[in-house]
C-alpha cells in the first residue's frame, strides 16, 4: 500500500495516509472526505547512502548495531 499526501479542503490540514486503492480516504482531523491528493516530495538522489551512514554511526555511538546486517556488525574479541 502506498503512502499519499493529502490536504483537507474543509480544515486545510495536510497529512499522509497509507491506504488501499479501493479505500476512500478521510481527514483524520475533521472526518471530511473533501481531500486533494498532493504530489509527494521525493528523496534527493544520493542522500540515502549518507542517511544510512549517519544512522549507523549514531547506532555505534549508542552501543547497538540493530540496523546493521550480521556481516557488517563488529566482531567481538575472543578471550
Amino acid at each position: 500500500m502506498p503512502i499519499y499526501d493529502y490536504r483537507c479542503n474543509d480544515c486545510d490540514k495536510t497529512f499522509e495516509l497509507l491506504i488501499r486503492s479501493s479505500s476512500v480516504p478521510v481527514c483524520p482531523t475533521c472526518g471530511s472526505q473533501q481531500l486533494e491528493k498532493l504530489l509527494s516530495n521525493p528523496v534527493a538522489r544520493g542522500q540515502t547512502a549518507n542517511l544510512i551512514s549517519r544512522a549507523r554511526s549514531q547506532a555505534a555511538r549508542e552501543g547497538h548495531f540493530s540496523n546493521y546486517k550480521a556481516s557488517e556488525r563488529p566482531r567481538k574479541g575472543r578471550s
